[in-house]
């Protein structure tokens, strides 16, 4: 693709992420939801704003309140709920020794490279961080470069955020061209979830630098639910797989959206047939606000005992929770032991 037009695909997802709905009310409105329901869970977004893309909201179901994607993104009175355990930072992210640079595991280091999301998920982990506090900027981006030279255990660094595709192409090829000087880095990792609700974000120019990187890249995609991979977004993907780079894909265990065996083996054939390996199936982490969403232990491993029978190995996530300060994901049937 030449230049100029992989510059006009860029441009196009800046314009659709402009037009990205914040109004729980204008949202119903679009999707022919009653007013009287909508305006019952609208003030939740005092809580968190409500944020979602149009592609997003295309791939709903009109007239259906319990639509499992627009349960994602709609604002709930549940989110009031005070549950015990469900706290502000489940994961101890927010009192770090570089503010931006997430040092967690030993041999990866992660980068809050954006501060923002092209889509509010009502259960982010992240929903109450402090993004201003965490800017990765010029002082940011010279501290990475220094732990990761001075730490020859790190070989690889993760791209995060916020999410970090709203970097645009050219800021993350200045970012990948220092990454390539520190000699014992062998990888650099994307986790989106911009591509499932903005597929035209993978353009072209980036898969072409990735390729062309003396790293090896990988993507890691968010989506939770079989309606979410669109035919948009296999498009994308088949051009960054034939461009060389890996894409695996982390879904959350979520009440009432992919809580069930079916659901969850449709969306890995799908991923799969787009060219995507299942990776992770998260347990929900406990923040505070998003306590209804939560699926207990118990129902949690008999869904990934129906996926092993149901699937081949390979198209199987490994269920897992992420426990503050322990050096890894902890596969959810050991953290029972």
């Amino acid at each position: 693709m030449p230049d100029a037009v992989a510059f006009s695909v860029r441009a196009a997802w800046q314009q659709e992420l402009a037009q990205a709905i914040r109004d729980p009310l204008q949202l119903g409105q679009l999707l022919d939801l009653p007013e009287t329901w909508v305006q019952q869970h609208a003030g939740a977004r005092e809580l968190f704003p409500m944020m979602v893309t149009r592609h997003f909201v295309n791939l709903m179901t009109r007239g259906d309140c319990d639509d499992p994607l627009l349960r994602q993104v709609m604002p709930s009175a549940d989110e009031y709920l005070e549950r015990d355990g469900f706290v502000v930072d489940p994961l101890q992210e927010q009192n770090n020794e570089h503010p931006g640079i997430l040092h967690k595991y030993k041999s990866r280091v992660l980068v809050i490279l954006r501060g923002g999301c092209a889509i509010n998920c009502r259960y982010c982990f992240r929903r109450h961080f402090p993004y201003a506090e965490h800017h990765f900027g010029s002082e940011q981006r010279r501290q990475l470069l220094d732990l990761v030279r001075q730490d020859t255990a790190i070989n690889e660094v993760i791209l995060s955020g916020g999410d970090p595709l709203l970097a645009t192409d050219t800021q993350l090829e200045r970012l990948l061209s220092e990454l390539e000087s520190v000699p014992q880095l062998r990888r650099v990792r994307i986790h989106s979830r911009l591509p499932v609700v903005l597929p035209s974000r993978l353009t072209q120019q980036l898969a072409k630098r990735l390729e062309q990187s003396r790293l090896q890249s990988i993507l890691v995609l968010h989506a939770n639910h079989p309606n979410e991979v669109a035919t948009e977004l296999a498009q994308g993907l088949e051009l960054w797989a034939r461009h060389g780079i890996t894409l695996l894909n982390q879904s959350v265990l979520l009440r009432g959206v992919n809580d069930d065996v079916e659901v969850l083996s449709d969306l890995s054939e799908k991923l799969f047939a787009a060219k995507v390996l299942p990776y992770y199936l998260h347990q929900l982490d406990a923040v505070k606000g998003a306590s209804h969403f939560a699926v207990t232990d118990a129902v949690a491993l008999t869904i990934a005992e129906g996926l092993r029978t149901a699937l081949p190995g390979f198209l199987v996530p490994r269920l897992v929770r992420e426990i503050a300060g322990e050096p890894s994901k902890t596969p959810l049937e050991l953290s029972r032991c």
